[in-house]
């Protein structure tokens, strides 16, 4: 007989991997959980499972922290809704065809804390980069936590703009992009 205490079972870090369809509900509910605390998505999606898989969507990952999904992120090509992709391809002079919009991220409130959001963006820029393609993003002026992750990671803001998403709707996005792994422009040899 021992006079220890007993032990808590080890805490495992969060994973990410691919999303499945299967991951779908489990992203709702997750979803359904940040837009009531938080207001995101804005406008809540009358078919949230196709609000997380948009037609130009590349690739999606989850979080699981304890064996259940508590973040999402999706990987896209730009479309015209989105806003950053043309303000770096401006700022660079590379077409909009280079880059790929990160999009869909969101971590359960209940599982905030642990660099979930952090591990999310990380993944998808990756992807990004594999694809030989620059990481961009929109987000909603007013959700100042997630503009401060992105600064945080080091992304660059390249302006904030107003949109219209509707007849009687307008929003201001910051629009940001990720640190260049290289510069935008070959340098010529010789």
């Amino acid at each position: 007989m021992s006079d220890s205490a007993p032990t808590a079972p080890p805490v495992r870090p969060p994973i990410v991997r691919p999303r499945t369809d299967h991951d779908l509900d489990a992203c709702t509910r997750v979803l359904a959980a940040v837009h009531e605390q938080d207001g995101y998505p804005v406008n809540w999606p009358e078919h949230p499972h196709t609000w997380l898989t948009p037609a130009p969507l590349v690739a999606a990952w989850v979080a699981e922290h304890d064996g259940r999904v508590v973040g999402h992120i999706g990987l896209s090509r730009a479309d015209d809704t989105d806003v950053a992709p043309g303000l770096w391809a401006a700022r660079t002079g590379v077409g909009v065809e280079t880059t790929a919009v990160v999009n869909r991220l969101f971590v359960s409130p209940a599982a905030r804390g642990h660099g979930i959001g952090a591990l999310l963006v990380a993944r998808a820029t990756a992807e990004a980069r594999a694809r030989d393609l620059h990481p961009v993003l929109d987000v909603v002026e007013s959700d100042v936590a997630a503009a401060s992750l992105y600064e945080r990671l080091g992304w660059h803001h390249l302006a904030t703009l107003e949109q219209r998403w509707g007849p009687e709707q307008t929003v201001n996005v910051r629009c940001y992009a990720a640190k260049p792994s290289r510069p935008p422009h070959p340098t010529p040899l010789g």
